[in-house]
């Protein structure tokens, strides 16, 4: 057995040898070529005159976005770079950051390489509601610097809502007035905010695509100009608002994004006249889709929010389509979201123009950095960084979708081990200080039944509660097994069967389980984080009863005993926006302390589902998290094996 435990260590030694020793380049470059040498450097900084910079007429090599492309070699006694623009020299410098090493000796060193870069698609990025959660000026420049490290180069900023007019006005100040807001009273961005954030955005390579929504989601302008947008009166005030914002607050930026999502048109004239106005102003103007119909020519850009929205030819379009990250669970949607091709193309073109993820917060968060950990926000913006940047990618959400292939012999599996080891090396080593819970999960195994007929009755009991094994009888109808991987599994996915999840066809009123086993080198306390239903920050729903993992009655067993539920910190029956969420996901409480035996611990689920939609949660995800954690929540328990057949290779 010690020799086994030798190999094992042996392996494990050699992984990290070789992450430590190959720079974990994230997004990863089009084209490199590692050459033998090393520039040795005295500090763990580049000096700006160590670099040469040669701005070209072009680089044939870039085979789209050349404006953005860059040519970066490094050889023992020289770091240059060629680009069109100094966007190009931009992102080769964030390039070169990454490849910064330090020896064992402590001396710091870049490795010699080629690398001839650039982006699939020429919008990559991010957008916060802030209309419904403030976020403060300091958090969201913080957010900008490091996103545009992995080359996110947009931050669309959602500034108006039904919550709150969160952009600040001289000539209708009432708009700012706290008795207009139905959340952060008098938490808005003044005019200087607003110059600060363009002028940050422009000093990291960033586009700024301010947002006024209208006619729609406009329950602040009502309460405090007493009237509806559509109106003339109301059609009034907003040009002269946007002239504001165009002019005095926005003088640089090039788009303004008017919504024109989710509402009912009452004045065939608003929209077509709003963005003649916007127009006249210097300004392209951007619309969500579905929204308004238009034409080509009609509209600068669409932005596609629903699986509804279609691309039209002649009217360049962002994907959003399920990238709505308040809806994702930690570990299952960030792997569908990873393997997605950006609006199901290699790569973009003039009709298609990227993609943005979003955060919605219906449901209050009033801690902005709990915000960013509820959403999983930092690792899915890094998967998502990969793929706007390096393009292809899969499938469509439409074929795996959350599911990770069980073969480890398969290219896409091989892939998304690739990006996680390159994604968990830069948590280490750039997040330490940022919110991202996120472990390694592509080698947690499970093993899933097929689902069991419950007719309604949650606490129904199964063969496999009696004993495991890999196939089953029941009622005179034979029940199989299936393997899975992830820390996170759906059974069902939140959007049904338009995200595939581990069950093809889904069905209510059934009972699944799902078990494995966990070698443990050592006797050990440990963290475990564990869930049965990610809520969304987008829904009302409530928290479980105390003592229930949910309202489908689960249970997670750990060496045959029941692990008990948190205490769950809300209580209320009534159903509210307003009403926080607090410890209703894994990622803000405390891991729940358990212990290993040494050699294999025995992990078993019963996973329930009635209804796909109840009075209790509107939206059920028939779904578990379940992973071993330091105490600390930090990182993965090192040296565990997840095998359902107790095998430890």
């Amino acid at each position: 057995m010690k020799y086994i435990y030798a190999i094992i260590f042996y392996f494990l030694s050699l992984s990290l040898f070789a992450q430590k020793n190959k720079p974990a380049l994230l997004p990863k470059p089009q084209q490199i070529e590692w050459k033998d040498g090393t520039y040795k450097l005295m500090v763990n900084e580049i000096p700006e005159k160590s670099i040469q910079i040669n701005i070209v007429n072009e680089l044939p090599q870039a085979k789209i976005n050349e404006d953005e492309a860059y040519h970066l070699t490094i050889t023992d006694n020289l770091i240059n770079i060629k680009a069109t623009t100094e966007k190009g020299v931009y992102w080769a410098k964030q390039t070169l950051k990454q490849l910064l090493q330090k020896d064992k000796n402590g001396q710091w060193y870049l490795p010699c390489t080629e690398i001839i870069d650039y982006p699939a698609f020429r919008i990559r990025g991010f957008m916060h509601d802030v209309g419904r959660s403030y976020i403060s000026i300091e958090e969201l420049k913080r957010e900008i610097d490091i996103l545009s490290q992995y080359k996110i180069n947009t931050f669309h900023w959602h500034l108006t809502e039904n919550q709150g007019w969160r952009l600040e006005s001289k000539i209708y100040p009432q708009l700012n007035d706290s008795i207009n807001f139905e959340r952060f009273p008098g938490k808005y961005y003044t005019i200087e905010d607003a110059h600060e954030i363009t002028e940050y955005c422009k000093q990291h390579n960033m586009l700024l695509i301010p947002e006024i929504d209208m006619p729609g989601h406009s329950a602040a302008f009502i309460r405090a100009m007493k009237t509806d947008m559509q109106s003339e009166k109301g059609m009034e005030i907003l040009k002269n608002l946007m002239n504001e914002v165009c002019t005095e607050v926005f003088p640089d930026a090039p788009y303004i994004h008017i919504g024109t999502d989710e509402v009912e048109f009452t004045n065939p004239d608003f929209v077509p006249e709003m963005v003649k106005f916007i127009r006249s102003k210097g300004k392209k103007v951007i619309s969500w889709n579905p929204g308004w119909n238009y034409a080509p020519g009609e509209i600068d850009m669409t932005q596609m929010w629903s699986y509804r929205g279609k691309i039209q030819k002649g009217i360049p379009a962002i994907d959003s389509r399920f990238h709505y990250i308040n809806h994702f669970d930690a570990f299952a949607d960030m792997v569908a979201l990873y393997n997605s091709k950006i609006a199901n193309v290699e790569q973009g073109s003039d009709d298609i123009a990227g993609g943005i993820i979003a955060i919605w917060n219906d449901r209050l968060i009033p801690d902005e950095q709990q915000n960013l950990l509820q959403n999983n926000f930092y690792p899915t913006m890094l998967a998502f960084a990969e793929r706007a940047w390096v393009g292809g990618g899969s499938e469509y959400f439409d074929k795996n979708g959350t599911n990770i292939p069980t073969d480890k012999n398969d290219p896409i599996f091989k892939d998304f081990v690739d990006f996680e080891n390159r994604l968990l090396w830069h948590k280490e080593n750039s997040f330490a200080n940022y919110p991202f819970a996120y472990v390694k999960q592509t080698n947690i195994k499970w093993r899933i039944t097929d689902a069991f007929p419950n007719e309604g009755d949650l606490t129904k009991v199964f063969p496999p509660e009696n004993k495991i094994s890999n196939k089953y009888t029941y009622n005179g109808k034979n029940y199989n097994t299936k393997d899975a991987v992830g820390a996170g599994i759906y059974l069902r996915h939140v959007w049904g069967k338009t995200v595939p999840a581990f069950y093809s066809d889904p069905k209510p009123n059934h009972t699944a389980y799902a078990y494995t086993w966990v070698w443990s080198p050592k006797k050990q306390k440990v963290g475990l984080w564990a869930s049965t239903q990610d809520y969304s920050r987008s829904e009302k729903d409530l928290t479980p009863l105390q003592g229930k993992w949910d309202y489908r009655e689960s249970q997670i067993l750990l060496n045959d005993k029941l692990i008990t539920p948190p205490v769950w910190e809300n209580t209320h029956s009534e159903k509210s926006n307003e009403i926080s969420l607090k410890n209703e996901n894994f990622q803000a409480r405390k891991p729940i302390d358990v212990t290993l035996n040494k050699g294999w611990n025995k992990v078993f689920l019963k996973l329930p589902v009635g209804q796909f939609s109840t009075p209790e949660i509107r939206l059920q995800k028939w779904m578990f998290t379940f992973v071993f954690v330091t105490p600390d929540g930090k990182n993965a328990v090192p040296n565990l094996i997840y095998n359902p057949d107790k095998k430890l290779k």
